[in-house]
């Protein structure tokens, strides 16, 4: 079983996982920094230079592809709309790290281009207005990230893990 990772952008999916995995002597992989790796080029070019549907169908097979890994998995924050994914995560251990408008924004300021183009607060308002139903539907656990730190986070969900 695969430890999965799904939230918002900046909602700590790559800071948390890389502990996490680091506690449970597991492996981690963020899904966009192998794509970023395997393309050889950010996210953020991919979705300039080749669009975001290029983008999704490699964040689909890279994805799919690390979900048999059984080690710790952090999924783009908008991986769960893909009905492939969504239905790959079935039997997987599928953390949501919500995190609030305001937490997020503040966390990833101008870093995560494809979201800055525009108002940064407004598409993030209107991704999780989208997401969070999925985020719930798909996550076998749920943790609040405001105001905690990711070491604090991820010793919690490791602990929760030892002890199943």
């Amino acid at each position: 079983m695969t430890i999965v990772l799904v939230g918002a952008p900046g909602s700590g999916k790559s800071t948390v996982g890389a502990e996490l995995a680091g506690l449970l002597g597991k492996s981690f992989t963020d899904v966009d920094a192998r794509i970023e790796e395997t393309v050889g080029k950010p996210v953020a070019e991919i979705f300039a230079d080749d669009g975001e549907a290029r983008f999704r169908a490699l964040e689909e097979s890279t994805a799919l592809e690390l979900l048999e890994t059984g080690q710790v998995v952090s999924l783009g924050g908008g991986a769960v709309m893909n009905p492939r994914i969504r239905e790959a995560l079935a039997g997987h251990d599928v953390i949501w790290l919500e995190v609030s408008i305001q937490q997020a924004s503040r966390r990833i300021g101008l870093h995560a281009v494809p979201l800055a183009l525009g108002n940064l607060r407004g598409r993030l308002i209107k991704l999780l207005r989208e997401r969070t139903p999925v985020y719930e539907a798909v996550s076998t656990t749920r943790v609040d990230t405001d105001r905690r730190a990711p070491g604090e986070i991820a010793m919690e969900l490791a602990e929760a893990r030892r002890q199943s």
